[in-house]
């Protein structure tokens, strides 16, 4: 039987905010300000004694009242009444009291226990732990310490507490840069330096912050206004730390990019990622290349890096080989192991700069600190390698151009690459052909699968087998797993089985050929539902498939499908990515899909199952959409799918669904872009919209609505094109490119109503409306969105009411008539209640804040953007999130709070890093700018706007006059 936990402390005190008592979970009354002072006296004295003077002092200073002894006396005994069956906690000793905390039981005394194990943490190198400790004593903080106290010592004691909790919250801040929290770390100190203007080491880390964030300009302008403020209030020059530090930025130091100790070859890190598949139980043979490997490995000391690529056909081991090598050598590389298949063998190879994404992501970057181009993302990545030894094993790589950029570059790291074709052209790299295997070794690999009981006795029948499958690894485990499954089969059946086969394969150069012959050695065994479904399986785009939808293209029921996929997984023929999702390796789908074009009988049935598939996805994502959208008439509308598809018991495992298969989703659409699915594959990405606005996939988004587009106006399917320009015009929209939204919107509207189509009826003049919001065309806006209003109402759709009225709202604004703003927004929000809180309730919400703002409403607006916000947040629509974190700026500002309005600004933009384009960016940073001003800053705030005109002026755009006009009293100075 395990232990009991340990019981708490009886009593628990606070005085890290108002002063409070329990007892276990039970407040305590803690009586008038005066014996509240008294508790935090002897609080505050950690368990000693004070005596009875010292509390007079501590509670009336110099002049105490003439019964000050009496009232003491009084004060302690309410006390200890209050303690009940612990008044013993109380102690009158001396002539005085003392209080007996148990461990735990008194909030401050937490935090320095938190912040002690907190240095200790850092001083071994583990910054993670260290920020949780941090996080964890200041998390214990309740507002002002010592609230509504009288006396001179509580007025000492608040000062000292207030100083303590902002050392933490610098000491927190550096661990932030360290660990590369740059962009997250700007907005807190933006509120942090407007709140304590003089303090400089945040001014320091500040700067450090927005350097780090590739934002140097505004660095610097930290800078001088922390100069300016310090000579204007205390007729002084900045300290030396931040003198250095602005010196650095300017010679664009190297030591400034990388945390502090980050070089150092025996630095620990916190984040050490441990990517490497498993290796296989049955490694067999290779050991003149796995030694050749291994010392390369060993030489990466005092060299740039270690660079091994391994070449060979499909199906030589040359994975499992690397895989093997890299858990040999991965003690000489204790920073972490990467790795990464890399696809190129398939059509659609991975892009560098994914990979490279995912790469800083395993090493703790965070998705706001990762840049945009490839180009940074490797320089970053480097930056991020630098004193570190990580080995980087880049798998079923294409070709050198597609591998340079992930190369690490740096003393201490290596490379293992594996490809379908010699690296050449890759300098520097040590390069390894891989062959087959010797006939003792192939014959060592099929004993260790099938069994030396089995072997043993045919060992001539055993050469013969590996000898048909030309002594490829990946044909011989096929084989052996093959007859390990069945064992009233003999080593002599399965060689009379082979016997017939093509010729033995070592000799065969062919590439793909050689693996096609390999393959079919394993197909050949399969039992026809296994041949069927691994043909038809090999059919869908996805990069993997999830139990579920294989269930779908073999109309099969998902308890059957599961069993004939774990079969096929039995086989290696397929893989089994996670619990539930399959997978096939790029040369083995290629391979399947041709058994599909010539087995497949009747031809019909892979469109079939093609269809079957899509319908399982359109049934479930309109399912997900009309969860999310209640009353929203899209769904009536989309094409007939015979199924339900996927039910979810809540929208949290909905919306999960939906962002696990979106690279699926996506690709399904694309493939269906074609014949009598085109409309399936168009309202798939109606359906799917939210993908869309959570900037998850908006660039893969984009590319599917543009096939269904292409495919549409080649067939001369309207309707469908219509759609899939609705969709494509969105995408437009969000990624602030109003221009090619307004044509594609026009050109759906078009379409849509040559089609007598209702939904781009209806939502193409909705989004043309805001369209016009945003390029302030007021009465064009107008004049669509009541077109936009009177299609929805026809259609009797009032979720898209709804949005109509909240963009109408918008208009009236505009038009300087705030209070029609107000009436059209709570119409809308009217309509969004009635028909359930959704996710779309929000962006009514979002509409009625801002104009409460414009009405001067500022603490209702507050109220509504906060509401929206929250349900932006938990709806994962990180556009949205951004998008009102600004208006909840704007809101401050104009309520004349502009710290908060900064602190938001600098959320809003890391929110929208990478989407929402340069429009939106520019306005942020023109807005941050404003209330940087305001909060004397005018340096930093001048660089935003400077930041701001060039993505306008790049655009041009109209509000690159307005940043003018701002910028426009210092260049006349």
């Amino acid at each position: 039987m395990g232990q009991e936990p340990a019981p708490g402390p009886r009593l628990r005190f606070a005085v890290l905010g108002p002063v409070r008592a329990w007892r276990g979970e039970q407040p305590l009354p803690t009586g008038s300000p005066q014996q509240r002072a008294l508790l935090a006296a002897l609080l505050l004295r950690g368990g000693r004694t004070a005596t009875a003077s010292e509390l007079v002092d501590a509670l009336w200073g110099e002049e105490p009242p003439h019964a000050a002894l009496a009232a003491l006396r009084t004060y302690a005994s309410r006390v200890r009444k209050a303690f009940g069956p612990d008044s013993d906690a109380l102690v009158s000793e001396s002539g005085g009291y003392a209080i007996r905390v148990e461990e735990g039981g008194l909030d401050i005394a937490l935090a320095e226990s938190y912040v002690t194990d907190a240095e200790k943490a850092r001083g071994r190198g583990d910054r993670g732990r260290a920020r949780e400790l941090i996080n964890a004593a200041l998390d214990l903080w309740d507002g002002e310490p010592l609230a509504g106290l009288p006396g001179p010592f509580v007025e000492a004691q608040r000062t000292r507490l207030e100083e303590w909790q902002l050392q933490l919250l610098e000491t927190r801040l550096d661990l932030d840069l360290e660990v590369g929290c740059h962009a997250e770390a700007v907005s807190e100190l933006t509120a942090l330096t407007a709140a304590h203007p003089l303090r400089e080491r945040l001014r320091a880390l500040l700067m450090l912050a927005l350097y780090r964030s590739g934002r140097q300009a505004e660095a610097l302008a930290v800078y001088a206004d922390t100069r300016r403020l310090l000579a204007d209030e205390l007729g002084v020059d900045p300290c030396t730390e931040l003198n250095e530090l602005h010196q650095g930025i300017l010679e664009a130091d190297i030591g400034l990019a990388a945390p502090d100790g980050g070089h150092s070859e025996n630095a620990p890190v916190v984040v050490r990622p441990a990517q490497l598949p498993a290796s296989v139980p049955d490694f067999t043979g290779r050991d003149s290349f796995v030694g050749e490997l291994s010392d390369q490995l060993d030489t990466t000391e005092g060299r740039v890096m270690a660079v091994s690529a391994v070449a060979g056909i499909g199906g030589v081991g040359k994975t499992t080989l690397a895989v093997h090598v890299a858990h040999v050598a991965r003690d000489r590389f204790p920073d972490g192991q990467l790795y990464v298949d890399l696809q190129g063998a398939g059509a659609r190879a991975a892009e560098p700069e994914a990979v490279l994404g995912a790469f800083l992501r395993a090493l703790g970057t965070p998705d706001s600190a990762i840049p945009d181009s490839v180009e940074e993302r490797a320089a970053l990545y480097r930056s991020t390698l630098d004193g570190r030894r990580v080995m980087v094993l880049l798998d079923n790589a294409r070709d050198a151009a597609q591998v340079r950029p992930l190369l690490p570059g740096t003393d201490g790291c290596a490379a293992l690459i594996t490809s379908r074709v010699r690296m050449v052209d890759l300098a520097g790299a040590h390069l390894v052909d891989l062959d087959v295997m010797n006939p003792e070794e192939a014959l060592q690999l099929f004993t260790k699968i099938v069994g030396a009981e089995r072997v043993g006795s045919e060992r001539e029948a055993a050469l013969d087998v590996v000898a048909a499958c030309g002594f490829l690894p990946l044909a011989i485990r096929i084989a052996a797993s093959r007859l390990a499954a069945r064992r009233t089969w003999t080593v002599s059946a399965l060689a009379a089985k082979l016997a017939d086969e093509r010729r033995r394969l070592d000799e065969l150069q062919a590439g793909d050929l050689a693996v096609k012959a390999t393959f079919e050695l394993g197909y050949g065994q399969l039992e026809p539902q296994q041949a069927r479904a691994f043909r038809l399986l090999g059919l869908a785009e996805g990069p993997d498939i999830s139990l579920a939808a294989a269930a779908a293209v073999l109309d099969l029921d998902p308890y059957d499908a599961e069993e004939l996929l774990e079969s096929l997984v039995d086989t290696s023929l397929l893989e089994s990515a996670a619990p539930g999702r399959y997978r096939y390796h790029d040369l083995v789908r290629l391979y399947a899909r041709s058994c599909a074009e010539r087995d497949e009988q009747p031809p019909a049935e892979r469109h079939a199952a093609m269809s079957r598939l899509l319908d399982f996805y359109l049934a479930t994502a309109a399912g997900i959409y009309a969860l999310e959208r209640p009353g929203d008439h899209v769904v009536n509308h989309l094409a007939y799918t015979p199924g339900d598809g996927l039910a979810f018991k809540d929208r949290t495992q909905a919306l999960d669904w939906l962002f696990t298969e979106a690279a699926c989703l996506l690709a399904a659409a694309r493939q269906a872009a074609t014949g009598d699915t085109l409309r399936r594959a168009a309202d798939l990405l109606l359906a799917t919209q939210d993908l869309s606005e959570s900037g998850a996939v908006a660039r893969q988004y984009e590319q599917s609505a543009r096939a269904v587009i292409t495919a549409a106006s080649e067939q001369g399917d309207a309707q469908a094109e219509a759609r899939a320009r609705t969709v494509l015009a969105h995408g437009h929209s969000l990624a602030g490119r109003f221009q090619e939204a307004g044509a594609e919107s026009g050109r759906a509207l078009e379409l849509g109503r040559a089609a007598q189509d209702p939904i781009p009826c209806c939502t193409a003049p909705n989004d043309l409306g805001i369209i016009a919001i945003y390029e302030n065309r007021h009465r064009d806006a107008q004049t669509h969105l009541n077109e936009a209003l009177a299609a929805f109402r026809a259609d009797r759709n009032r979720h898209g009411e709804a949005s109509a009225l909240s963009n109408l709202s918008r208009v009236q604004l505009n038009m300087g008539n705030p209070t029609h703003a107000v009436e059209l927004a709570e119409q809308a929000l009217a309509i969004y209640r009635g028909l359930g809180g959704t996710l779309r309730m929000a962006n009514g919400l979002y509409a009625l804040g801002l104009a409460l703002t414009a009405l001067g409403q500022h603490d209702a607006a507050l109220e509504r953007l906060g509401d929206a916000l929250a349900v932006f947040r938990e709806n994962r629509q990180r556009f949205w999130v951004g998008m009102t974190l600004y208006r909840i700026a704007e809101t401050h500002l104009a309520d004349g709070r502009p710290a908060q309005a900064a602190a938001h600004a600098e959320q809003a933009l890391a929110q929208l890093h990478g989407i929402g384009g340069d429009w939106r960016r520019g306005n942020i940073l023109t807005l941050l700018g404003r209330a940087l001003e305001c909060l004397g800053q005018s340096d930093r705030a001048r660089a935003c706007w400077r930041e701001a005109l060039g993505l306008f002026e790049g655009a041009g755009m109209a509000e690159s006059e307005d940043v003018r006009a701002l910028l426009a009293p210092a260049t006349a100075a």
